[in-house]
């Protein structure tokens, strides 16, 4: 299943949740009807939250079903059992807006090429996934360049028929490049998705849309 919707009136929806198989994370001051429509269709629970003061949880936040990443500023604000059994890992590098940088399923990740070797062993046990350094269609923030659920992937549309094949073996996932929200590269800024549903920003053309249902739905 495929919608349209905003959040805070805002197309770019990728900017504002994240999403997993049992959970939304979205801001505080999310609308009502929009935080209920996106867990009754995606099949999730509803956990509200600013980060560091800061609406745009999915710029800033990562996780898969093991772990949850969160800047260090957070330490010691959340909970487990607020992430649904997660491991919490407060993760301490000059990139912080992690929701950007880090592309991850249960089996492996992409980071930002800047992230120390440090971070990456970091994340690597936390998340208990294989992390490499990389860019998705020549951007460094992969995280906004993608996004990867169980059923597949969808990445920038400058990412070029090599590089999908190793994003395909890699995660193993079929994955299509393809743009939202009126030709954004951006699709991780303007999709959120799990393997039960996908919302795409109200300004994505039928043509987009058609394309981002084949790829995830």
């Amino acid at each position: 299943m495929i919608n349209k919707i905003s959040i805070l009136k805002s197309d770019f929806i990728g900017i504002y949740a994240k999403i997993s198989e049992d959970l939304a994370v979205l801001p505080k001051n999310v609308e009502v009807d929009v935080a209920e429509e996106i867990c009754r269709s995606l099949g999730v629970n509803p956990l509200l939250l600013y980060i560091d003061n800061s609406y745009l949880i999915g710029s800033m936040i990562t996780m898969n079903s093991k772990c949850v990443v969160l800047p260090p500023q957070e330490d010691g604000a959340h909970t487990s059992e607020e992430f649904g059994g997660r491991r919490i890992f407060y993760l301490k590098d000059k990139f912080n807006a992690l929701g950007n940088d880090i592309v991850v399923n249960d089996r492996s990740a992409i980071v930002h090429q800047g992230f120390s070797t440090k971070s990456m062993r970091e994340i690597e046990d936390n998340m208990d996934v294989e992390v490499i350094k990389a860019t998705i269609g020549g951007i460094k923030t992969v995280g906004s360049a993608s996004v990867l659920t169980k059923k597949g992937m969808i990445v920038t549309p400058t990412a070029e028929e090599d590089e999908i094949e190793f994003l395909e073996n890699y995660f193993k996932v079929g994955v299509k490049a393809v743009t939202a929200n009126f030709g954004s590269m951006y699709v991780g800024s303007s999709v959120i998705a799990n393997s039960k549903g996908v919302f795409v920003g109200e300004s994505t053309t039928p043509i987009e849309l058609g394309r981002i249902d084949d790829a995830l739905s």
